[in-house]
């Protein structure tokens, strides 16, 4: 929904889908910061911290390479989502007590944000992880995922409040 008329923007006139026009928006800088936690339990945590891997190869690499393809291929997945030239995606896990924290920053110059690229890529990157480590359990629970913040377009700067 936009935010100034409460209205669908991917609707048409008849209640039809369709691929929002930007042609008419500024092009600007715009970056976006994405979140997802994921509980991985006290013995999945304690065997990251000391080898980093499981049977499937070094989790957190490869939960870095999964979560960078998936913000290329955003467009392919969410229906109605620009393609974007991303200038940058930088993925971070930080793992904390029983917890993976992930956290994705995407980045391009162009008419529309790339909010859906960073949380696709937190949520693929969460998934990532899940899959390296299930033969180890499968208790892991993917939290949350959300947007932190965003900068850049029409509708200005955006801060999720704690």
């Amino acid at each position: 929904m936009s935010d100034s008329t409460n209205e669908f923007t991917h609707l048409s006139g008849s209640d039809l889908p369709r691929m929002v026009d930007i042609s008419e928006k500024t092009v600007t800088e715009r970056k976006a910061v994405a979140v997802a936690r994921v509980h991985l339990g006290a013995e999945l945590a304690e065997l990251l911290r000391v080898s980093g891997s499981t049977k499937k190869g070094p989790v957190l690499q490869t939960a870095v390479i999964g979560g960078i393809q998936a913000a290329k291929r955003t467009s392919e997945l969410i229906p109605m989502c620009h393609p974007l030239p991303l200038s940058g995606v930088d993925v971070d896990i930080e793992l904390e007590e029983e917890y993976a924290l992930i956290q994705v920053t995407a980045k391009t110059t162009g008419r529309t944000g790339v909010e859906m690229e960073a949380l696709t890529a937190a949520s693929v990157a969460a998934l990532t992880f899940y899959d390296m480590c299930k033969s180890v359990t499968k208790c892991m629970v993917i939290e949350s995922v959300y947007l932190l913040e965003k900068t850049g377009g029409k509708s200005g700067d955006y801060r999720k409040k704690d």
